[in-house]
């Protein structure tokens, strides 16, 4: 009986939504509200906007001095540790002199989140002019908080990009009701990350503003990726951010109906952006004071700077989730495309989900056909490390392909690396005495569904997105280089030509490869007649367009023996140095409970929302 109402009820629902579209007159009268209430004062009166001291900014503006149009000129840090990358955001944004542009994917009101935009309402304030274009899923999703924003400085302006029904807020009937009545819009989201400050120094890569993405959260905590790029680039950076901020999809606040419901309850006398109340002012205090410490800024930052001349930075074009099939709007993925398809030696990929295009299957599928003795060695999350299950069930379901017919050597990330230490900042703080414990569900954790795990305690998952051509050039960006970055989302990122830039971004794949840090998938050891005929069946399983339902598979996981050193899963004495450990390792889940979720996640169909 429930189930018969709730169609009806969610068609009531889709009505109401739909009809209750803001007049021209309910978004004049929020502007006007905002133009009386909005502070226009500005604390500084130098040219300068009173900004901070920034050796990066600096370096920018020294390769933009030094740069020709036919000889480029840049300066570029890969930031691999959290904390560093955000204090390298901090830096920039107390140095920004004229403008901040800020694009990003997810924005949440914790610690990370609260820190830098506590920073831009400083900057704002100074007298810089900020823009934030987050995309709306994901972001600010508290109206009122929304509306506090949009009336706290006249600098400070704030859009989202594609508002489910014009609002700041997704419950979960709108949730439900985007998807059933506008499900190719819904589906459709602006996933790209850039900070740019002054049109010459920007941050791209991987990470959004969340504290699982700054070494801040005390369960689960990302493995990621961003690059600082000063120079020339960061005009392309301002260029991208433009087209977007004009776009029709990148809404105003005063055009959101929950939001513009606040401000006009409110009016002109409420309150505006007050200082943030943290979970954990120690650390954002330590962190604050990194940003501006010269020897902390040269150990951290100025040390792993490259000197380099050509860099590119891509974006896919807004209407890419508009018109999806046309091949200009999709800019990064036909670069990527064109870079893998140059490999003659190796390449070496680090995606937290495996599961590639149809294009990229068949890029693959050529690469080794007409280059046999091409590597390509695959960086990716085990299911214990993973955020996403059902994305890691379609990759399961497909390993043999990767393995067998593209010659993928894949490592799959474990949730407790042994050098989890030397990758996150504060290690110890974060799972010493005092620091919450547990299986590692995450502040967001019940939207991606990770696996209970049998260890407790801090757990990681690999976010970083990158690719190394032949160890020559390198990309990171946004692109997670599966069907949703090529076909759904808009996405960004950097390519870098420079060899010892790419052989940074090289090791820091391969170390997270290494055998304390990842397991390595390969094929289940021979058993006479029976393995032929589970692969047959496995084959004829796969598939299957939906279903899967053959459960023993063509690979597994394997660990390295003691005392052996690391092989090829395609070595012939691959079996003598490792040992299975099965397919699914660490993770606390029957096997017949791990298939049953497998079975849900292809019977939901959704391979179009992964």
């Amino acid at each position: 009986m429930c189930r018969r109402l709730s169609l009806p009820l969610l068609a009531l629902a889709l009505l109401a939504l739909a009809g209750c579209t803001l007049s021209r007159g309910q978004i004049r009268r929020a502007d006007a509200v905002l133009a009386l209430a909005a502070d226009r004062s500005v604390a500084c009166a130098r040219a300068d906007a009173c900004a901070a001291p920034s050796p990066l900014l600096d370096l920018a503006r020294q390769a933009l001095a030094d740069s020709a149009p036919q000889h480029p000129r840049h300066y570029v840090a890969m930031l691999d540790v959290g904390e560093d990358a955000l204090a390298a955001r901090l830096n920039l944004i107390r140095a920004a002199r004229r403008s901040i542009d800020i694009q990003t994917y997810i924005w949440v009101d914790d610690d990370a989140g609260q820190l830098v935009l506590d920073e831009l309402v400083r900057a704002a304030r100074r007298g810089v002019r900020v823009r934030i274009l987050a995309d709306q899923l994901f972001s600010f999703s508290d109206p009122a908080w929304l509306a506090r924003l949009a009336r706290t400085h006249a600098n400070l302006e704030i859009r989202l990009y594609n508002p489910t029904f014009d609002e700041a807020g997704t419950g979960p009937i709108e949730f439900a009701a985007g998807i059933v009545c506008c499900f190719s819009t819904f589906n459709q989201r602006m996933h790209n990350k850039l900070l740019l400050v002054d049109d010459a120094a920007g941050i791209t890569g991987g990470r959004n503003y969340q504290d699982d993405y700054y070494d801040w959260n005390e369960r689960y905590g990302y493995r990621d990726r961003d690059v600082l790029v000063m120079g020339p680039a960061a005009r392309a950076m301002a260029a991208s951010f433009e087209a977007f901020w004009r776009h029709p999809r990148a809404v105003p606040l005063t055009h959101l109906r929950d939001v513009n419901t606040r401000i006009l309850a409110e009016g002109a006398e409420a309150p505006a952006w007050g200082p943030p109340v943290y979970a954990r002012p120690e650390r954002v205090a330590r962190l604050s004071a990194e940003a501006e410490d010269p020897g902390y800024l040269q150990r951290h930052l100025l040390a792993h700077v490259f000197e380099v001349g050509r860099v590119d930075y891509f974006s896919d074009l807004p209407n890419k989730p508009l018109e999806p099939d046309v091949e200009d709007e999709r800019e990064l993925t036909r670069h990527i495309m064109g870079l893998v398809g140059g490999a003659r030696h190796e390449v070496v990929m680090q995606t937290p989900y495996l599961v590639i295009s149809g294009r990229a299957r068949r890029l693959f599928r050529e690469l080794r056909r007409d280059h046999p003795k091409l590597r390509v060695i695959v960086s990716t999350n085990s299911l214990a490390a993973t955020d996403a299950f059902p994305v890691y069930a379609l990759y399961h379901k497909h390993k043999k392909r990767y393995l067998k017919h593209y010659g993928f050597e894949i490592h799959e990330f474990k949730p407790h690396p042994a050098e989890a230490p030397l990758l996150v900042a504060h290690y110890e703080e974060l799972t010493g005495e005092g620091a919450e414990q547990g299986t590692g569900t995450g502040s967001r954790g019940s939207r991606t569904g990770r696996v209970p795990l049998k260890t407790g305690g801090l757990r990681m998952g690999l976010h970083a997105k990158s690719i190394v051509i032949d160890g020559r050039v390198a990309l990171v960006g946004s692109h997670n280089f599966d069907p949703r970055s090529d076909h759904y989302n808009t996405e960004s990122g950097v390519i870098v030509y420079d060899e010892a830039f790419a052989g940074a971004v090289r090791a820091s794949i391969l170390r997270d490869t290494a055998p304390e840090n990842a397991w390595v998938v390969a094929k289940r050891p021979h058993i006479p007649v029976l393995s032929k005929i589970s692969n047959a069946i496995g084959d004829l399983s796969a598939a299957l367009p939906l279903f899967d339902l053959w459960p023993f598979r063509y690979a597994t996981s394997y660990e390295l023996n003691p005392g052996c050193q690391p092989l090829s899963p395609f070595d012939p004495k691959f079996q003598q140095c490792y040992t299975p450990v099965g397919d699914f390792p660490e993770v606390d889940l029957p096997l017949k409970s791990i298939y049953t979720r497998i079975l849900t996640a292809f019977g939901a169909g959704l391979t179009g929302i992964l």
